[in-house]
């Protein structure tokens, strides 16, 4: 049995601040199947989340904040 959580990198731009990075934060906390948000880096322009959550969720919450989003494979 494979017990290795899934690990998202999601390619995030238009963070300029420290509040972009927790507002992204807090959004994708919120999608189901996040189990952990393990960092928001406005500098490296990505976020990297733990769990089975969908990309499609994930990009969708952060483009409602009005930021680009991609899932990175």
């Amino acid at each position: 049995m494979n017990s290795e959580v899934p690990m998202t990198r999601i390619h995030i731009t238009g963070m300029s601040c420290g509040h972009c990075e927790a507002s992204v934060e807090k959004a994708l906390a919120a999608v189901p199947g996040v189990d952990q948000v393990v960092r928001v880096d406005r500098q490296r322009e990505e976020a990297v989340v733990e769990g089975p959550a969908a990309a499609q969720a994930l990009e969708e919450a952060i483009i409602r904040l009005g930021f680009q989003a991609r899932v990175m494979e």
